[in-house]
């Protein structure tokens, strides 16, 4: 029987809770705040993309090979592992291709000059928001399963992710809100997009949890790398790109690299 209740799941699903929170936080930027300045914006999106690919490729893909390494000794288990880790990202390619992303989040002066049709505004809401929610799914998993395994590789990826979220957030409230005025329909449509993530969370959890092994940890993890490194080089440096004045974007980077690598170390002697 699948067990929700120890300590590990249920602070993996708090991560992963608090993660998905900060769509909220991009909605409520729109609508009770200045929206971050477009330097900010990119280096945080910069940030998060170091941080993804750095963890994800020196620690998530490595247990995915030591698990896998377990039961088909080390030529395999990096065999299995690299073609698990090609898995996640040619898995997020299908739901990308079933379900575009939409990789450039509407500003203010763009919604005020489409103003006049609020219909399309709307419509432009709800699809921002169904296409980011889809998007969210495997986003809550890889947090769910990357702080159960390991929570010195969990947190550092959530923080990633919450970042991550903001102007996701940002995206689905801004035309809801200038389509409809509403400020509460608005901030509802941020939080249930970041709701897909623990959700998603749950349900692998669910599906898996019965049939978990070294074996069924080691295909996660390779997953969960595949899937975090392409969102870092489909969404986030591209956007981090798109905001950038100057060289916001590499030095975003480096700095999430340098902080997840530091606080990898710190993790071993604390």
């Amino acid at each position: 029987m699948t067990d929700f209740f120890t300590t590990h799941v249920l602070t993996a699903f708090l991560v992963t809770v608090l993660a998905s929170l900060a769509t909220v936080i991009g909605g409520a930027l729109v609508l009770f705040a200045k929206q971050p300045s477009p330097r900010l914006l990119s280096f945080g999106l910069a940030f998060a993309g170091g941080a993804m690919v750095y963890v994800s490729l020196t620690e998530i893909l490595n247990k995915s090979i030591a698990a896998f390494s377990e039961g088909y000794g080390e030529k395999f288990g990096f065999a299995y592992g690299s073609l698990s880790f090609l898995t996640g990202i040619l898995l997020v390619i299908m739901i990308d291709r079933l379900v575009p992303n939409p990789h450039e989040a509407l500003d203010q002066a763009q919604v005020e000059q489409h103003n006049h049709n609020r219909k399309a505004l709307y419509r432009t809401g709800l699809l921002t928001l169904f296409a980011i929610t889809a998007h969210n799914f495997p986003e809550g998993l890889a947090t769910f399963f990357a702080t159960l395994g390991s929570a010195s590789v969990g947190m550092p990826l959530a923080v990633a992710i919450a970042i991550h979220n903001i102007p996701e957030g940002i995206a689905i409230a801004l035309p809801v809100y200038m389509a409809t005025q509403n400020k509460r329909l608005a901030l509802l449509a941020s939080f249930i997009s970041g709701m897909a993530e623990p959700v998603g969370a749950l349900l692998g959890y669910a599906i898996l949890a019965p049939f978990m092994s070294p074996l069924v940890y080691g295909l996660v993890f390779g997953l969960i790398g595949g899937v975090m490194v392409f969102l870092a080089l489909d969404e986030l440096l591209p956007a981090a790109k798109r905001y950038a004045k100057g060289h916001e974007t590499v030095y975003g980077l480096v700095t999430g690299m340098s902080v997840l690598s530091l606080s990898l170390v710190m993790f071993q002697f604390f």
